[in-house]
């Protein structure tokens, strides 16, 4: 086989995709915005970061907003973005960690396409996050906080996600292929 030929044969086609809109939520370091940004390359798809758009259209780092308006002017913010998500086509979207805490947020994803959960354990994620400041983590010994953190929005991922897959200890090349296989079992179900 040539490298063009195996390189074509890596890269599919857009005929040859399970969906042309998906979301990803999960707990801050479960890998959202490295696994969406693989994903979108595999299914030749644009990768949009909710967190990302936030900070280039208010013109601050999430931390600053977090400390000068607040986490709820934060998640109103959230809210705009994903509704703007819901109109485009041929995406990947990597949600913040909190989301899916409000109902209509889980609404309006739920209602556009497949959502996958990701997850890792609150060690793994500490190991991840840990070089960069986190405002809900600020308090407190951080691994417990993540403990508690997750626990109460378990619920919340749980009732908006279509499937879920861990990123503990994997390769983000498995991880988008575990995701690329639930997708096509998702789209086969949604017929």
């Amino acid at each position: 086989m040539t490298e063009h030929e195996s390189w074509t044969k890596k890269r599919h086609l857009p005929t040859d995709r399970p969906v042309t809109w998906v979301a990803l939520v999960g707990f801050m370091g479960t890998g959202k915005s490295r696994i969406g940004w693989e994903l979108s390359r595999y299914l030749s798809l644009t990768f949009i970061d909710t967190d990302r758009v936030i900070e280039r259209v208010s013109c601050m780092r999430i931390p600053d907003i977090f400390e000068l308006y607040g986490e709820h002017v934060f998640r109103e913010y959230e809210t705009e973005v994903v509704s703007r998500c819901l109109r485009l086509n041929e995406v990947v979207i990597s949600s913040g960690g909190g989301t899916p805490l409000k109902p209509e947020n889980r609404k309006m994803l739920k209602s556009r396409g497949p959502v996958v959960m990701l997850t890792a354990s609150p060690e793994t994620i500490y190991k991840r996050t840990r070089r960069h400041k986190r405002p809900l983590l600020e308090i407190g010994n951080p691994t417990e906080r993540i403990r508690e953190l997750m626990a109460a929005r378990q619920a919340a991922y749980e009732d908006v996600a279509s499937f879920r897959v861990s990123t503990d200890g994997r390769n983000s090349e498995d991880v988008v292929s575990e995701i690329v296989k639930k997708l096509w079992r998702w789209q086969e179900s949604s017929r």
